[in-house]
C-alpha cells in the first residue's frame, strides 16, 4: 500500500553587514541534516505551512520570503511497513535575527556559508535546493 505526504519548508538564510549569506540547518533525530520543513494542515496553503514549521522548529517568527523560488522534491521512504511518496515543496526565505529556539523535534542547528552547508546537508536532493538558492540569490 502507498500512501502520500505533502510537506513544505523553507530554505532560511541570513545575510550579515558584509553581504556574507550564512544558511540554517537543522540537526533532525534521525541523524541527517537539512532545513525546517513539515506537514501540510487542511486549512494552510504551501507558505503559511513552511512559516508555521519554520516558527514551531526554531523560534522564527518573521521571514521575508524571496519571490519567485519555489521548488520541489520528491521521495519514497518506508514507515512501518508502509511505503509513502513523500513530496516536499520549499521556499527562500531571508531573516533577520539568528536568534533560534529549537524545538524538541530537533537535536541541533547550525548556521553555514554555503560551502560549508552544502558539505552538512545530508541528501542528494536538498544539497540540489541549496544548490538553487545559492544560485537564485545570486
Amino acid at each position: 500500500m502507498m500512501m502520500h505526504e505533502k510537506s513544505c519548508g523553507l530554505v532560511v538564510y541570513h545575510k550579515n553587514l558584509h553581504g556574507e549569506i550564512v544558511f540554517l540547518l537543522l540537526h533532525y533525530p534521525e541523524g541527517h541534516w537539512e532545513f525546517p520543513k513539515g506537514h501540510v494542515e487542511s486549512d494552510e496553503n504551501e507558505k503559511q505551512t513552511a512559516l508555521r514549521e519554520v516558527q514551531e522548529e526554531t523560534g522564527i517568527q518573521k521571514v521575508h520570503f524571496v519571490d519567485g523560488f519555489k521548488e520541489t522534491i520528491e521521495y519514497r521512504f518506508t514507515r512501518k511497513a508502509t511505503v509513502i511518496n513523500k513530496v516536499v515543496t520549499f521556499f527562500l526565505a531571508r531573516v533577520d535575527a539568528m536568534n533560534i529556539s529549537l524545538s524538541h523535534e530537533h537535536k541541533a542547528y547550525k548556521w553555514l556559508p554555503f560551502d560549508e552547508a552544502i558539505k552538512t546537508v545530508t541528501f542528494e536532493n536538498a544539497r540540489n535546493i541549496l544548490k538553487k538558492a545559492k544560485q537564485f540569490l545570486a
